[in-house]
């Protein structure tokens, strides 16, 4: 008899804010095969993110654990994304925690500083999403 072990996912929710299809459909990918949560929100705008999570503030075990932020994107960009999050009621801002996706290999160091000095930014991961970044993770 064959039982195969299903893997335990790391998280119950977590966000993917992202305005690039590609990238956006590239790390969902690496999240699902590393069984890295049961739920993904794919959200492609910053403005989209806030309202799903403003909606879902009474429900904590609705909002992400994790929320993957892109900072390059028109209109809404990451900071001005952070800027609205610290707005947000302290149920949502305890319950999220916030890892930055740069697109360059050398983030720009006031871009990179600007994101680390955020007290809602946990950590900064290169894109596209890899296995070994979600493992140390």
């Amino acid at each position: 008899m064959n039982h195969s072990i299903q893997p335990i996912n790391k998280y119950k929710n977590i966000m993917l804010i992202d305005d690039d299809d590609v990238d956006r459909y590239i790390s969902s990918r690496v999240i699902r095969s590393a069984s890295f949560a049961d739920n993904i929100v794919l959200k492609s705008s910053a403005k989209d993110a806030l309202t799903f999570l403003e909606k879902h503030s009474s429900e904590p075990s609705e909002l992400p654990e994790i929320i993957f932020l892109d900072i390059d994107m028109p209109g809404m960009n990451g900071f001005d994304f952070l800027e609205a999050f610290s707005h947000l009621c302290n149920e949502i801002k305890t319950h999220c925690n916030i890892v930055v996706l740069s697109n360059s290999l050398e983030p720009d160091q006031a871009i990179a500083s600007r994101a680390r000095n955020n007290p809602f930014v946990r950590k900064i991961l290169n894109k596209p999403l890899t296995l070994e970044a979600l493992e140390v993770s």
